[in-house]
């Protein structure tokens, strides 16, 4: 592996790699269609009444984040890279997975994988991040809500609890990406037509 590469040569790399999923694509993919559901995402799954495999679902998209991230810090001496370069990496590996080269730039909402991203940057980011999304998921029933909520609020924890540092535009991207791909479940909430967690 070439030490001369530059760092950000690793963003176009870890969009391809990170779309490897979708070659060997579950059953469940194929249910979540049966039931006119977009993409097979976890939440989408879940709906299909199929609970091991929205599990198994959040936690593949989940690992893709912090599989990526991990990497960069494993060649972090090596290839010179700064804890900012590391995120942009983490968010190359997120827009992989919304926007999938091998499926015409069509891929899901990036949630879980969002979240493997901040685990993998900072573990007390991540499980700040999960909490608000599992509290307001729990009281509101809206996984939808949740994700805008909990995208908004990772943006807050990582100044609150780290300052400005390098990685804060990365999030920041991050996050805004997010609620756009969120954009339809936006219009839906303000319409009160979007279905609840376990409808």
């Amino acid at each position: 592996m070439p030490s001369c590469l530059p760092p950000l040569c690793w963003l176009p790399i870890c969009w391809a790699l990170f779309r490897l999923r979708y070659w060997c694509r579950a059953p469940w993919a194929l249910q979540t269609r049966a039931h006119s559901v977009p993409n097979p995402g976890a939440t989408n799954v879940l709906r299909t009444g199929n609970k091991v495999a929205a599990t198994a679902t959040l936690l593949g998209d989940a690992l893709k984040g912090s599989a990526a991230v991990c990497l960069a810090y494993a060649f972090q001496a090596r290839l010179g890279f700064t804890q900012s370069h590391i995120a942009w990496i983490g968010v190359a590996a997120f827009f992989g997975h919304v926007f999938p080269v091998f499926l015409k730039f069509k891929g899901g909402k990036g949630v879980a994988t969002a979240l493997g991203v901040l685990l993998a940057l900072n573990w007390v980011l991540g499980l700040a991040t999960a909490t608000t999304w599992l509290l307001i998921a729990w009281f509101f029933r809206y996984s939808s809500l949740a994700a805008l909520v909990a995208a908004a609020c990772a943006v807050f924890y990582q100044i609150l609890l780290f300052g400005m540092q390098g990685q804060t535009a990365a999030i920041a991207c991050m996050s805004i990406c997010l609620m756009y791909r969120h954009r339809k479940n936006i219009t839906r909430l303000l319409a009160g037509t979007e279905p609840r967690i376990g409808a």
